[in-house]
């Protein structure tokens, strides 16, 4: 069996913002609540909640060599998994902002949209936490 790779700033920063994420999931639920995509809109508190606990528990998996690879492999099948959440608020916002037409909530939407491509290099510091 091969040694876990090293802990590296970007595997620290994918687990920062695992935690950051899974903290707030945990404590702001209803944050997350609107962007469940709506075939899964009857378990929204329960999905926030999984993929809370999920997040925290990558970010303490990624800290450890024991457990970096399993955790790198499972962090880059999360953040595929929540990617369509992700799709989902920017289409929420997309109407949100056409809706309202304020400058906010048409950067916000920019914002949004911006996001959906930086899942890439989140998933490829994911797998290379993983040894891959």
């Amino acid at each position: 069996m091969s040694p876990a790779p090293a802990l590296d700033k970007p595997t620290v920063g994918l687990a920062a913002l695992f935690a950051t994420s899974g903290v707030i999931h945990m404590v702001r639920p209803q944050v997350f609540e609107s962007i469940i995509p709506k075939p899964l809109a009857g378990y929204r508190l329960e999905l926030v909640y999984a993929s809370g606990v999920a997040e925290i528990a990558c970010a303490a998996g990624l800290l450890h060599p024991a457990t970096r690879k399993a955790a790198g492999l499972a962090s880059a099948a999360l953040l595929v998994a929540v990617f369509p959440a992700n799709v989902q608020m920017s289409a929420s916002q997309g109407r949100r902002a056409q809706r309202k037409g304020t400058p906010q909530a048409q950067a916000f939407f920019a914002g949004t949209l911006a996001r959906l491509p930086l899942q890439w290099p989140l998933i490829r510091t994911a797998l290379r936490a993983a040894g891959r």
